[in-house]
């Protein structure tokens, strides 16, 4: 595979609060291809936005603090310093969606001239060049009149209207790499649909890369090139979306897999929550994150944290039961269980 747009080792991030210091990342790993989509897939709280807003710098010191970790872009460590050839990294060099678009934009200014700003600020442009880019741009996400919808406000616009104008905000300097952080949030399903098929044309048009931030293993399927499953602030298992979905090796992905939905009236299939709670990351786990919760626990998996077990050339997973001292029954059970 060709050289990484961004390389992410040993991420570690943690909150000082009134009940003391969360350990929100611990210990994250992984690199970004251009062209490829990479999903950060894991329940609410695993810690999968503070990953990214880390890197982006936009997590508040304090009470956040990056305790260990780097990002390589082009050669620079993004979190020593934040930019590239005297240039601030963020929207330029990486562009990002946030969660919720009706809280991200200013409801003082104009569509158009917030989508301009990032062209004023990072490539020099002059008022009305950048205004005018911010029409092309709106057009390009399939806003229709987009000279009229560039000077609305955004009390003005639908939820999903909302989500373009901020995916053109994104894009707007032509960033090597997207993030979007659950970009699908309270759209109705055809609007979704419509916002992950723009995100895909923009994707192959541009040769960006996408870091895309969910919980909808459904999304995952339809986008991601690469998959990392996060629980209790690390990647439990990593691998392409085939390995992750047909090759299931870790039991947290197992259990994400039960509770989906499955649209099959024929199938006998009934939703399996995972029991439980995650842990309490005010005292971080000694041994796997997942035990309490675990139907196949073994000893060693409360006393020491697992080690990663390389599945495949494309695939790890961090559990025990892959072990080669493993006991057979144990360490087979999930591929059984995944391929049936």
């Amino acid at each position: 595979m060709s050289s990484a747009l961004l390389k992410v080792d040993d991420l570690k991030v943690e909150f000082t609060t009134y009940g003391g210091i969360v350990a929100a990342v611990r210990g994250v790993s992984f690199e970004v291809h251009a062209g490829k989509t990479l999903a950060i897939v894991g329940e609410s709280g695993c810690g999968k936005s503070v990953t990214v807003q880390s890197i982006m710098g936009l997590i508040p010191m304090p009470p956040g603090r990056i305790t260990s970790g780097t990002a390589i872009m082009h050669g620079v460590d993004i979190i020593g310093r934040k930019e590239i050839d005297g240039r601030d990294i963020r929207g330029r060099e990486i562009g990002m969606i946030f969660q919720d678009p009706m809280t991200s934009l200013n409801p003082t200014m104009s569509i158009g001239d917030q989508i301009a700003e990032p062209l004023l600020v990072h490539r020099g442009y002059s008022k009305k060049q950048a205004f005018d880019r911010a029409i092309e741009l709106l057009d390009m996400t399939r806003i229709p009149e987009a000279a009229k919808r560039a000077r609305q406000y955004p009390f003005e616009f639908s939820g999903g209207m909302l989500q373009r104008a901020m995916i053109a905000m994104a894009i707007a300097c032509g960033p090597k790499i997207l993030i979007a952080d659950e970009p699908t949030t309270a759209l109705d399903v055809t609007i979704q649909a419509q916002i992950l098929d723009l995100l895909n044309d923009l994707r192959q048009e541009t040769g960006m890369a996408i870091i895309l931030i969910t919980h909808d293993l459904g999304v995952v399927a339809r986008m991601a090139d690469e998959v990392a499953v996060m629980y209790a602030g690390q990647f439990v298992e990593r691998g392409t979306v085939d390995d992750v979905f047909y090759r299931s090796s870790h039991p947290y992905t197992l259990g994400l897999r039960a509770a989906m939905p499955v649209n099959d009236r024929s199938a006998e299939h009934q939703l399996k929550p995972i029991e439980g709670s995650p842990p309490d990351l005010f005292h971080p786990p000694v041994g796997c994150g997942y035990c309490d919760r675990c139907p196949n626990a073994m000893k060693i998996c409360e006393d020491q944290d697992p080690e990663v077990t390389v599945m495949s050339e494309t695939h790890t997973a961090r559990c025990w039961q892959h072990h080669v001292s493993a006991p057979s029954k144990v360490a087979g059970l999930y591929y059984r269980e995944s391929n049936a």
